[in-house]
């Protein structure tokens, strides 16, 4: 046959056939080794775990050590008959079966039925029943019996994703081993070994970026290897030629859309996003890689020794650490979830682009959610707008009350100056306590708790019915603010301790920010010009 047409898989020809060839569950290997040598095995196993973690190539191996005519400390011996006949495929003793197609009763009372026979040579009937939890409640009951009193010679081991989905009663009769993870640092130097076997040039790198997207599974790393090396048939395979094959981007975009986050420029990020589609990378690959990124920038804020646990190189870690300096913890954490949300969304979305422009929108505009995390970062927002002037007085003032109690409508030129007639009206109607109030408003508001203080420097101060201080406060979060109760009565406290008597505030909702600008005069813009005109 044509050699190219008989190609096997990585993950096939180089699965391990001994235990010492079994990478990353050192401490499974060495319990079993351990039951084996002193002849204290068990009737039944259940293999847990994640996929391509080694489950059914430990049972594998399992199987045949214990039917091995000369066991060696690494498993079977390989050459003698048992072994030999197991490889092939033509042993009666080793029965293996793929529960998620056989998994009625009667499947599992054939299986019951063959089990009163004892073998016709070795020593044990070895019965792997794969993906387990997908057998019916039925079958279950029929395997249960079973389970509980078999014959000396029988072993079931029982192999499963989903362990949660089996039976307390089946759990209770089998001994159980959790197959762990397989690390960055294990499947990556595997991945060495066999690529020295093979005679191919791997970049470091490419090796370690195939090994973190595996996300702990040796098959999965061994797969993506292939995928790789047939893409790039005879060339070095580098680090951009693997992100280029799994559609992957490289962490300096990252970066860069990180940085443009923190900056809350939402064309930046819109004009990033642009460049990773027009490279056919993968979105779905890119949202979880992102989310992997800001992972790390969080784990770099809680300790400074994690460079085992965040892969990355050295370059990479001085760049986290000046960028997990730059953001606060919270603000982190409400990234990292809006991200994770998305990554749960976008597999089966048919508009996936759209899905995360988005999510970028909501990590720079904190505003368009309503969760609690949300709440510290749109405070922030606002405060850093405070600090660029975003919030100094409008440049309109209007709708005073008069000192007898009607409204006059005031009006200014696009120099924020109010008329001379105007100002002598509406300075008339300021009464002497709020006047003081709103002169010493910024300080004022440094006795008062941080959320108070950071809604109320939101409000327009103007002047209401009965010559009382007026609030206007946008629609929205901070309206919902004041309306909540105890609020408005902790600001009036507070202007009450400092004007020396009870003072009474009135909170005026405008439904945007031109209705506020266009209906309520800014106080402390005419106060202000008023201070001017003495100087």
């Amino acid at each position: 046959m044509n050699s190219r047409m008989s190609y096997t898989a990585l993950y096939r020809k180089f699965r391990p056939d001994n235990f010492g060839d079994v990478k990353g569950q050192d401490h499974i290997v060495t319990t079993l080794r351990n039951q084996i040598n002193a002849n204290r095995i068990g009737h039944a196993y259940l293999f847990t775990g994640t996929r391509g973690t080694g489950k059914t190539t430990v049972a594998k191996i399992f199987a045949r050590t214990v039917n091995c005519e000369n066991p060696t400390p690494n498993g079977p011996c390989g050459v003698c008959r048992s072994c030999r006949a197991i490889a092939a495929g033509a042993s009666m003793n080793v029965i293996e079966i793929d529960a998620a197609s056989n998994n009625g009763v009667d499947n599992i009372r054939e299986i019951v039925d063959e089990v009163a026979y004892s073998p016709a040579e070795g020593k044990y009937k070895v019965y792997i029943i794969d993906e387990v939890h997908m057998l019916s409640i039925g079958a279950f009951n029929a395997l249960l019996k079973t389970l509980e009193e078999p014959p000396g010679y029988v072993i079931f081991i029982l192999a499963t994703t989903e362990v949660h989905k089996i039976p307390i009663t089946i759990l209770s009769r089998c001994q159980r081993y959790d197959f762990k993870r397989i690390t960055i640092d294990t499947i990556a130097d595997r991945m060495k070994e066999l690529a020295a076997v093979e005679g191919l040039q791997i970049e470091e790198k490419a090796l370690r970026y195939i090994a973190k997207t595996a996300d702990g599974s040796m098959r999965d790393a061994l797969s993506l290897l292939d995928q790789c090396i047939a893409f790039h048939l005879g060339d070095e395979l580098t680090y951009d030629k693997v992100l280029e094959v799994l559609g992957a981007v490289d962490t300096e975009v990252f970066s860069r859309l990180f940085r443009a986050v923190l900056d809350r420029d939402v064309t930046a990020c819109i004009k990033i996003l642009e460049e990773i589609t027009m490279q056919g990378r993968e979105l779905v690959q890119f949202v979880t890689d992102f989310t992997w990124y800001l992972r790390n920038l969080m784990l770099m804020q809680v300790s400074e020794n994690l460079e085992d646990v965040i892969d990355v190189s050295t370059e990479n870690l001085v760049r986290l650490k000046e960028e997990a300096q730059a953001v606060e913890a919270d603000r982190l954490i409400r990234y990292i979830r809006v991200f994770s949300e998305l990554s749960g969304q976008i597999r089966y979305a048919a508009q996936k682009r759209i899905l995360v422009e988005i999510a970028l929108i909501k990590l720079c505009k904190p505003a368009m959610e309503t969760n609690q995390d949300a709440l510290l970062d749109r405070i922030r927002e606002v405060e850093e707008r405070m600090e660029k002037g975003a919030f100094l007085a409008g440049k309109e003032a209007s709708d005073a009350d008069r000192g007898d109690g009607s409204q006059k409508s005031l009006s200014q030129s696009k120099e924020g100056k109010v008329s001379p007639e105007e100002k002598a009206i509406l300075a008339k109607a300021i009464p002497e306590d709020i006047r003081e109030i709103v002169q010493k408003w910024q300080s004022i508001l440094e006795g008062a708790e941080i959320s108070l203080r950071s809604y109320a420097r939101m409000a327009r101060l103007s002047l209401g019915g009965d010559n009382r201080l007026m609030l206007v406060v946008e629609d929205g979060v901070v309206s919902d603010y004041f309306r909540a109760p105890g609020h408005k009565e902790e600001l009036e406290r507070l202007l009450s301790d400092f004007a020396g008597k009870e003072v009474e505030v009135t909170i005026q909702t405008a439904f945007s920010k031109n209705e506020m600008e266009d209906n309520y005069v800014d106080l402390s813009q005419v106060i202000h010009m008023e201070i001017e005109e003495e100087d």
